[in-house]
């Protein structure tokens, strides 16, 4: 006969999702601050990485007044969310269009986060867990404000620069044929297949 699971169980795993789902964020992070080339986002992802630092705290308070020992559980959503984000580390250009994809990436990790911490909210204040509701509820007031900073920064300016980008891009590819070609220092070159020469921008 099947275990009846109750939902205090389930509630239990899915913290512990969560909390297997900030380790794997806070290891993500840094490389997002590096690949990052506004300052203002740069700052942005280092302080929401302070933030999810606290909220691993929190998880593991959460589980101490539910007398539980912190563990985590494999979040799978959290690693394909991530993964996602690292090929675009692999696979954009430096420079804007690089800034608007990492906040791409960045505000799917947000929206997941903003729906299991409203999840986690709700099922703890219907059972009663008023400190663990309390706890959970900082984490996602966090994640709300992370996505708005987000959206900030990609309305306030980073979208156009990348859309400028591209269109600038287009009216090179109307003058002559031209191959891309990446440089290790953040910089592309242009080569004019028709005369060798090259051509270099930011």
């Amino acid at each position: 006969m099947a275990q009846t699971r109750t939902l205090h169980d389930v509630f239990l795993d899915e913290m512990r999702d969560m909390y297997n789902a900030e380790q794997q964020i806070t290891k993500a992070l840094p490389k997002m601050i590096k690949a990052a080339g506004s300052g203002e986002l740069r700052r942005a992802f280092e302080f929401h990485l302070g933030e999810t630092e606290n909220q691993i705290d929190r998880l593991e308070r959460a589980f101490s007044l539910l007398k539980q020992k912190p563990r985590g559980k494999k979040c799978d959503g959290m690693e394909g969310i991530l993964e996602e984000g690292r090929k675009v580390l692999e696979e954009a250009p430096d420079g804007p269009v690089m800034d608007a994809a990492l906040i791409a990436g960045a505000q799917r990790v947000e929206h997941y986060e903003t729906a299991a911490y409203g999840t986690l909210v709700a099922w703890a204040q219907a059972m009663g867990h008023v400190d663990v509701a309390r706890l959970l509820q900082e984490s996602l007031e966090e994640e709300k404000n992370a996505d708005k900073t987000l959206s900030s920064l990609a309305e306030g300016g980073i979208n156009q620069m990348a859309l400028d980008g591209d269109a600038e891009m287009g009216e090179d590819d109307d003058d002559r044929p031209r191959t891309q070609v990446k440089r290790g220092n953040g910089r592309s070159s242009t080569r004019s297949k028709a005369n060798g020469r090259t051509a270099t921008r930011r």
